[in-house]
């Protein structure tokens, strides 16, 4: 799953990193797919080389090893409100079948309080305003639910008119990457479709982890296994991120 992840930023120039498994991947992905990469960090730092994985957005080492470190409001009103950011990489906690995210508050169920999650962060501004958006998390029914109990970010709304129709400049999610496969909006329709599938795992696997009806592409691919150089800068940016944590 991160490996894939990181490679699916080769090409881009600049990328607003989410914490956590976004973050691992667009790391990774400068260590091997993508060197020239340029990290940016809701807590206002652009061209971050972090030689570890961060440990939250307000980590030093992103200031210490950035080009640049502006405001949060310039961050957000100038760079990321103004288009220049090629990709936005999230997770999600839930995600339903157009890329909407839950992020806030989940039903636990009868006489329990709901749960509460980390919140919504810059994750709406990215989704909205990002020219594309990749997001990375684990399959399973709790995560990919048939509705959402709360709507944190905006992915494809209802369909495939819903960005437009409330303006959202960029092109949304573009592919969700799990540890089982990945899975692309339908260009006619925008419900996410699974079209690959990683080495080991078949198609009645991916459904059986998925919250509804989950469509298949008529034809699927089979991810390229991690390669030693891969696996080698991966291990090694959590090994080093763990002898940080306290």
């Amino acid at each position: 799953m991160e490996v894939n992840a990181a490679r699916a930023l080769a090409g881009a120039r600049t990328c607003f990193v989410g914490i956590g498994l976004p973050s691992t991947a667009a790391n990774l992905a400068r260590a091997t797919a993508n060197p020239d990469l340029v990290l940016i960090y809701e807590s206002g730092t652009i061209g971050s080389k972090p030689t570890r994985l961060p440990l939250s957005i307000g980590d030093g080492e992103l200031a210490e090893t950035a080009d640049s470190v502006v405001s949060v409001p310039e961050m957000f009103n100038y760079w990321l409100q103004g288009g220049r950011v090629d990709v936005g990489f999230l997770g999600a906690a839930q995600i339903d079948r157009f890329a909407n995210v839950n992020t806030t508050v989940v039903d636990r169920g009868p006489d329990r309080p709901e749960g509460r999650l980390p919140g919504a962060g810059g994750a709406p501004e990215i989704a909205s305003n990002c020219r594309r958006v990749l997001m990375v998390l684990r399959h399973s029914v709790r995560n990919f639910v048939p509705a959402l109990d709360f709507v944190t970010t905006l992915g494809h709304g209802a369909g495939p008119h819903d960005r437009a129709r409330l303006g959202m400049p960029g092109a949304g999610p573009v592919a969700v990457i799990t540890d089982l496969g990945i899975l692309r909006p339908d260009p006619a329709t925008a419900e996410l479709v699974l079209t690959d599938l990683h080495p080991g795992v078949s198609t009645d696997q991916v459904r059986a982890a998925t919250g509804w009806d989950l469509r298949v592409a008529a034809q699927t691919a089979v991810t390229a296994p991690p390669t030693p150089a891969e696996l080698l800068a991966l291990r090694g940016l959590k090994a080093a991120g763990k002898k940080a944590a306290p």
